[in-house]
């Protein structure tokens, strides 16, 4: 697979070489240390030959600045490819290459057979909901409470249709079904109050069998951001 993006090109990580440099990317990015963090070369490479993904995004110098990788999963009959995570050098943030990697293996997914994607992210990263639920066009489908069990890791699970991936317009506009939060510039509800309140009003939105479809700033309320639901399909 290859995919390219203002001089960065996307394809399948090749030998023990990328394999590491991914490794060591990956917990350069999220400021892992401990060993419990680290993604073995060896997982890669069984992916890579099993239906899953290990993608990696390199400069046009050969220089790897991003990097994802996923497997294949299954909910009630239904096949998905889920991503585990994708990692962006801060160095090439701005260039599109984590959309590049979404699609790249939104690309092997629908070569697999598979329709949908699925990955999780935290709901109250402002900047990570964007471009989950505006660029991409992913819809959220439920609430993680602390997903990893580290006591700080809430998450939304999100799911992209692959034969509709959509993306690229306007968020909705706020509606009657929409959750208020204080925000900053890249946090909503920064404040340990506010983010209780806003905990668990996406827990029971979610609950009641709604979708978050988009998080958007209402130029009436500077300071706040909406949390926008539709009610969920059947």
């Amino acid at each position: 697979m290859a995919g390219a993006t203002r001089g960065i090109v996307a394809r399948d990580l090749a030998g023990l070489g990328e394999r590491t440099a991914a490794s060591a990317l990956y917990r350069s990015v999220f400021g892992y240390e401990g060993p419990e963090h680290a993604v073995s070369p060896r997982l890669l490479a069984a992916l890579g030959e099993n239906a899953g993904t290990a993608i990696g995004a390199f400069d046009s110098d050969g220089t790897l600045v991003g990097f994802c990788y996923g497997f294949t999963g299954v909910e009630h009959g239904e096949l998905y490819h889920y991503s585990q995570a994708a990692v962006v050098d801060a160095r090439a943030q701005g260039r599109g290459v984590g959309r590049l990697l979404k699609h790249a293996q939104a690309d092997a997914a629908r070569r697999a057979g598979v329709h949908t994607m699925r990955w999780t992210f935290d709901p109250y990263a402002l900047r990570n909901a964007h471009f989950n639920l505006t660029v991409l066009g992913a819809v959220g489908i439920r609430f993680l409470p602390d997903f990893y069990d580290d006591g700080g890791s809430d998450r939304v699970l999100v799911r992209w249709d692959l034969d509709r991936p959509g993306g690229g317009g306007p968020a909705p506009a706020p509606g009657p079904a929409a959750v208020g939060s204080p925000a900053d510039d890249r946090t909503a509800a920064p404040e340990p109050d506010d983010r209780a309140r806003l905990r668990q009003a996406l827990a029971d939105r979610f609950g009641a069998g709604s979708r978050l479809v988009g998080v958007a700033r209402r130029p009436d309320t500077p300071g706040r951001v909406s949390y926008l639901f539709e009610r969920g399909e059947g």
